[in-house]
């Protein structure tokens, strides 16, 4: 006997199809079986498709993609100087990328005297919107003076540490990298799954700088708060406005074309000191933002995404200094909590700003001199890490992430 377990819901549904000459027999199991090979689970197929995206494509997954819940983005400092064995690992990780986007897990285990292959915490969980997005620091190119991998002339012509501004309190380990890799899913065991696996194949070739977890929660289409109340990335131009997009985030006009159809991932870690906004009035908190508490629109305005009008908010208020710039990025931030800081006893939470543009010399590095110098959320708020980097174009399948790059 077929030794397949068939749920009742399948039982009934085929029991139904006996009218068009298929019978179940006196076991009934056999034929059943028999029918949900032919038919396939078809109560499953929907929720996995809806919960999948995929990873091969012309732009990398994770940019424009609807936020997800959760976040993991991880830092490498690349411990092999061999160019080689970059392209292994880059391999590896593209190859385990697109299976756990699929919602597959190695459970297959052929010698128990050897560490399973996966690490097993998202068995039985379904891929929950998981994407795996790549970036490349300054540091990947050129270290100490050196090419590391003879390849600093493909260098895209945006990439460099993002500048030291006044009233950055930076911190290690949260200072730049070799390599980023951002996990974003619906569910965070997936997410940590997946984070935790490419540590896991890095082992050897990819040390750990630093990793940063961040949440988010709103009702689905609206915009999500962050941990002082406010709605943030309300100035996001639509993901489906192809045109505003590729004046904002994708790259287009590099001389390199494995970085054309990618974009720069910027990264801040702002820690908010939330014991002194929680005692500041609410005339006090929306000033300092320019935005109304409860709707998220602008002064002078009575929805979230109205045109702003910058003479009616505050000299130095948050949102017109970032809009005094004239440029606009494409904001993928989460909120962080990070149990309470040992030396103040004030709570460790914040800011896991992540924001993509096409050209961060022109649109990001300006709008942060502006605010780091003005901006009255400075106040309450202290950025504790920074990294920049060039994410390349999506990959295609048979190809690896940043093929173009480390291939002649």
């Amino acid at each position: 006997m077929d030794e397949k377990k068939v749920s009742r819901r399948e039982i009934i549904k085929m029991s139904l199809l006996t009218g068009t000459g298929i019978a179940i027999g006196a076991s009934g199991l056999g034929s059943i079986a028999t029918m949900t090979e032919a038919f396939g689970d078809t109560a499953e197929q929907p929720k996995k498709k809806d919960n999948t995206i995929p990873f091969y494509g012309k732009h990398q997954a994770g940019i424009i993609t609807p936020q997800q819940t959760y976040t993991y983005v991880a830092a490498f400092d690349l411990q092999t100087d061999r160019k080689q064995e970059v392209i292994d690992l880059f391999k590896q990780w593209t190859q385990l990328s697109a299976v756990m986007s699929a919602g597959q897990v190695e459970h297959a285990y052929e010698n128990d005297w050897l560490p399973p292959k996966d690490t097993g915490e998202a068995l039985g969980l379904t891929a929950a919107k998981l994407t795996v997005t790549f970036g490349l620091g300054s540091s990947f190119f050129e270290k100490d003076d050196v090419d590391r991998y003879g390849i600093l002339k493909k260098k895209p012509r945006h990439l460099k540490p993002i500048p030291a501004m006044p009233r950055d309190g930076l911190e290690d380990p949260y200072i730049g990298g070799d390599v980023c890799v951002q996990v974003c899913a619906e569910d965070q065991q997936v997410a940590f799954h997946a984070i935790r696996n490419m540590i896991k194949t890095g082992i050897g070739k990819a040390e750990v700088k630093w990793l940063q977890s961040g949440f988010i929660s709103a009702p689905k289409g609206e915009t999500p708060r962050n941990l002082f109340g406010f709605k943030d990335g309300s100035a996001n131009v639509p993901a489906t406005n192809q045109d505003a997009l590729n004046q904002i985030v994708w790259v287009d006009d590099d001389k390199q074309n494995w970085m054309n159809g990618g974009s720069y991932l910027a990264f801040r870690r702002i820690q908010m000191f939330l014991e002194v906004w929680d005692r500041s009035s609410l005339k006090d908190q929306e000033d300092t933002f320019g935005r109304k508490k409860l709707s998220g629109a602008a002064y002078g305005k009575s929805e979230e995404h109205a045109h702003v009008n910058e003479e009616k908010l505050p000299p130095n208020s948050h949102v017109r200094l970032a809009k005094s710039t004239g440029q606009e990025i494409y904001r993928r931030a989460y909120s962080y909590t990070d149990g309470v800081n040992p030396r103040t006893g004030a709570i460790d939470a914040g800011l896991a700003f992540i924001s993509y543009q096409k050209n961060p010399d022109k649109q990001f590095v300006p709008m942060l001199k502006k605010m780091s110098l003005r901006d009255n959320l400075n106040e309450y708020t202290k950025h504790v890490g920074s990294a920049l980097f060039a994410c390349p174009k999506g990959v295609q399948k048979g190809e690896y992430i940043a093929q173009g790059l480390l291939e002649d």
